[in-house]
C-alpha cells in the first residue's frame, strides 16, 4: 500500500471520530503555538533592546568609578585630558550625575522623573532630539546655571499644553528654567526615557553634593572601540592601581551580555513548553494503542487479504504523523496569532522565528512517528488468525 492511500485512510480515520482527533492534537497543538510565541516575544524583546542601544550609539562606552577614600580619585578635568590625548581614538565625553529629585510646580509633584546631570556633550553622544528650545550647552555647564531640558512627560504634567520653554520648575526645591524639548520616544508615559530632566552635571554636583563616578565616553567610529577601552582601562589602572575601583563596558559588550541573557532564557521557556509537546505525544501513542485495539479485526482481515506487516505499520505510523502535523499546522497559526495578541498586552513587537516555526513543524512531526511507531509495531506483528477471531 502506498503512503498516498496510507494518508487517505488516516484522514478517514481521522474524520470519523473528530472529537477524539481533536483532544489527541490538543497537546501538539499548544505545544508548538507555546514554542512559536514564546520565541517570538523573546526575538522582539532582543529586537527592540539592540535598537534601543543602537539609538543610543553602538560606538559608546559606559565608564564607572567606585570612589573609595584616600588620595587616588579621577575628576572630570582627568577624564576630559584623556579624551583630549586620544582624539585618534576618542571623540568626546560627558560625565553623568543621576540624582534621587522631587519636581515640583504649583501644587503639581513628582518623584518618579530621573534628573540626570550632563553635560554639553550628552545631547550628540546619545543622540537626543531637541523638539524646541535649545539642548545644555558649554556656558550653562561652566557657569552652574539652573537650566534644564525635559521630556515630554514633564512638560505634559506641569506644563499642560502651554509652552515650557523660559518657564521655571523645583527640582529638590531649586528652581530651574526650562530651556529645552525633547523629542518623545515612549509615548509620553511616566517612568520612560520621556520622564526626565537633564541639567549641567556641574549644578547637580552642588545641588546633590556628590562627586560625578560615571561617565560615558563615545569612541570616533565603531572600529576604535575597542582600542578606545583599552585606551580608558590602561589610564584607570594607571591612576587607580585596581581593576576592581572601575568598569568599563562598551555598548557592544552590553548588546552581547543582553543577547546571551535573552538566549539563555529563550531556551529556558522552549523547554517548558516543549514539556507541552511531549505530553501531546503520549496523548498520540495511547490513542493510537487503543484504535489498535479497536480495530484489531480489520487488521485481521487485511492480514487475510494479503497485506504485508509493513502496509500495517505504515498505515498507523502515516496515522500518527497525520495527526501530529494537523495539529502542528493548528499549533503554528494559534502561536503567531498569540505572539501578536500577547506583544500588544505586553507592549512588545512580536518577531515571528522562521527558524522556530520549522523547528516546532519538525517536532511534531518526530513526534508522530516516535510515538506513533510503537502502536504500529504492534499493530503489524499481531497474528491474523488471532485478529479475525476478536470481537
Amino acid at each position: 500500500m502506498s503512503i498516498s492511500q496510507s494518508f487517505m485512510l488516516a484522514v478517514k480515520s481521522l474524520s470519523t471520530s473528530k472529537m477524539r482527533a481533536f483532544l489527541t492534537m490538543l497537546g501538539i497543538v499548544i505545544g508548538v503555538a507555546a514554542v512559536i510565541a514564546l520565541v517570538s516575544l523573546v526575538n522582539g524583546m532582543s529586537d527592540e533592546m539592540v535598537s534601543s542601544f543602537e539609538t543610543i550609539g553602538m560606538k559608546n562606552i559606559s565608564v564607572m568609578i567606585i570612589p573609595r577614600g584616600g588620595n587616588r580619585r579621577i575628576s572630570t578635568s582627568d577624564m576630559q585630558k584623556l579624551i583630549d590625548d586620544n582624539p585618534d581614538v576618542i571623540e568626546s565625553m560627558t560625565p553623568l550625575v543621576n540624582m534621587q529629585a522631587t519636581v515640583k510646580r504649583g501644587t503639581e509633584n513628582n518623584s518618579t522623573t530621573t534628573v540626570t546631570g550632563v553635560s554639553e556633550a550628552y545631547n550628540e553622544i546619545n543622540k537626543k532630539t531637541i523638539t524646541d528650545g535649545r539642548f545644555l550647552t558649554y556656558l550653562d555647564v561652566n557657569d552652574r546655571t539652573r537650566n534644564c531640558v525635559i521630556g515630554t512627560y514633564v512638560k505634559k504634567t506641569f506644563f499642560g499644553m502651554e509652552s515650557p520653554i523660559g518657564k521655571t520648575i523645583k527640582i529638590n526645591g531649586y528652581p530651574f528654567t526650562v530651556v529645552g524639548i525633547l523629542e518623545e520616544t515612549a509615548d509620553g508615559e511616566q517612568g520612560t526615557d520621556d520622564d526626565k530632566i537633564f541639567i549641567p552635571y556641574t549644578t547637580a554636583e552642588k545641588i546633590s553634593f556628590t562627586m560625578t563616578n560615571t561617565y560615558t565616553v563615545s569612541a570616533l567610529s565603531n572600529d576604535t572601540v575597542d582600542k578606545a577601552k583599552q585606551v580608558i582601562e590602561r589610564f584607570l589602572y594607571g591612576e587607580l592601581g585596581n581593576e576592581d575601583l572601575y568598569t568599563v563596558i562598551s555598548m557592544t559588550e552590553a548588546v552581547d551580555m543582553v543577547s546571551d541573557i535573552l538566549g539563555k532564557m529563550e531556551m529556558v521557556l522552549v523547554g517548558i513548553a516543549a514539556i507541552s509537546l511531549l505530553v501531546g505525544g503520549i496523548g498520540i501513542m495511547n490513542i493510537m494503542l487503543v484504535s489498535v485495539t479497536e480495530r484489531t479485526r480489520e487488521i485481521g482481515i487485511r492480514k487475510a487479504l494479503g497485506a504485508k506487516p509493513w502496509d500495517i505499520l505504515s498505515q498507523f505510523v502515516v496515522e500518527a504523523i497525520t495527526t501530529s502535523a494537523i495539529g502542528g499546522i493548528f499549533g503554528i497559526i494559534l502561536g503567531i496569532l498569540g505572539a501578536y495578541g500577547l506583544g500588544k498586552i505586553v507592549g512588545l513587537n512580536a518577531s515571528i522565528s522562521l527558524s522556530a516555526i520549522i523547528i516546532s513543524v519538525s517536532v511534531s512531526a518526530g513526534i508522530g512517528i516516535a510515538f506513533g511507531y510503537f502502536p504500529a509495531r504492534k499493530a503489524a506483528k499481531m497474528n491474523p488468525i488471532e485478529a479475525l477471531r476478536h470481537d
